[in-house]
């Protein structure tokens, strides 16, 4: 097998366990050496521990911006999944390749890999630039300082294609996402003396019933937008914690939700009217009681969301590239809000299905690989002089 297929590339991708706990530097300087191999320079933005790493690499001509192709490194835990494959050990069967993260989104990331020597045989009147980055399943973190430093650089890149899974679908839209944590702290005592504490579970129960209620007003039809399923905003809660013992108020208890925003919503909205909430309706009446009493809203992750115009010089390369003018949009957030939101125009486009992204024995199908091999030839061909 020639080393420099997509499939090959993918099954030494798929062996790096970057599970976005873990580092990956290993991947990286995989990446790394194999661009140097061909004469491609990296350049590496580590995290503050030293870690981890984004990378970014130019190929063509320096003095303009370029084309981005996207892809982040980090993949899900397999943690308490059932596979029947090794999840770290790329496996083939029926025609599909089998590994955590070769939908999401190492079988694009293998596919740009591939493409490497057909960018460089041929002149560039545009450059390829290829950023890969770490901790995109967690908040969409790592990308931030590379795009912080591409901010200060005299040719930012013209556009970004993103290879997340949409079956090589082009996609325009994604929502964005604020997920935040609340802590309630009440007054402990006995159960038989309930009304000389202050029950912290109990309200924790009226903000997440207040969560409810500013969802469903998300939810009316006015507030609607037919390109996203759901057309609406959503919130929910997630995860929640507390109390000790049935005979004991429970003084502590914190809980996690999220708000799935459509693109030109502000979610810090939520998270501002229901602050507003506990200091209006719930700490006046929890501090008649004790004093200490407190409601604390602390955010764990945010990213924005997506409406590149179907107009825009993005939407119209996407569309050249993919043979498809009908523009889609995504569930699931990426790193493209963030992209846009430093001035670089996004799409998203790439092999797979996130329907088998983030579960047991994910893959990809080798003709979706080979699908996004021919769009990026075509890129190159798009991108050729002359």
């Amino acid at each position: 097998m020639n080393e420099r297929s997509s499939r090959a590339l993918l099954a030494r991708l798929v062996g790096f366990a970057t599970v976005s706990r873990d580092s990956n530097l290993e991947l990286i300087t995989f990446i790394r050496d194999y661009l140097a191999g061909q004469g491609v320079e990296s350049e590496l933005f580590l995290n503050d521990e030293g870690t981890k790493a984004n990378l970014f690499a130019t190929i063509g001509p320096d003095d303009r911006g370029g084309v981005v192709l996207s892809g982040h490194t980090d993949v899900v835990p397999v943690d308490g999944q059932a596979w029947t494959v090794a999840p770290f050990c790329l496996s083939e069967r029926d025609g599909r390749l089998y590994g955590r993260g070769t939908a999401d989104m190492k079988g694009f990331i293998a596919s740009v890999l591939a493409a490497v020597p057909v960018f460089l045989a041929q002149p560039l009147r545009l450059p390829v630039h290829l950023a890969f980055s770490y901790d995109e399943e967690v908040g969409c973190l790592g990308v931030r300082s590379m795009l912080a430093a591409l901010a200060q650089r005299p040719h930012k890149p013209r556009l970004c294609l993103i290879g997340e899974p949409t079956e090589l679908k082009p996609v325009l839209g994604h929502k964005g996402k604020l997920a935040m944590r609340c802590q309630v702290h009440g007054a402990a005592c006995h159960s038989a003396y309930a009304p000389y504490g202050v029950n912290a579970i109990e309200y924790a129960a009226r903000l997440i019933g207040k969560l409810g209620e500013l969802g469903d007003e998300l939810a009316r039809p006015e507030h609607h937008d037919r390109r996203f399923d759901p057309p609406f905003s959503t919130v929910q809660t997630g995860v929640i914690q507390g109390g000790r013992a049935l005979n004991i108020v429970p003084e502590a208890c914190t809980f996690d939700f999220e708000v799935r925003a459509l693109p030109g919503f502000e979610a810090q909205a939520v998270a501002d009217r229901l602050q507003a909430y506990a200091e209006t309706e719930l700490l006046p009446r929890m501090r008649s009681v004790s004093a200490a009493s407190a409601i604390r809203l602390q955010p764990l992750s945010a990213y924005p969301g997506l409406a590149t115009p179907a107009d825009s010089e993005a939407a119209r390369l996407v569309a050249l590239l993919s043979g498809s003018s009908e523009f889609g949009t995504v569930a699931f957030g990426t790193e493209g809000g963030l992209f846009d939101q430093a001035g670089i125009p996004t799409v998203v486009c790439g092999p797979g299905s996130m329907e088998q992204g983030h579960r047991p024995d994910e893959f990809v199908s080798l003709e979706q690989l080979q699908g996004c091999d021919a769009l990026l030839l075509r890129l190159a061909q798009y991108l050729r002089q002359g």
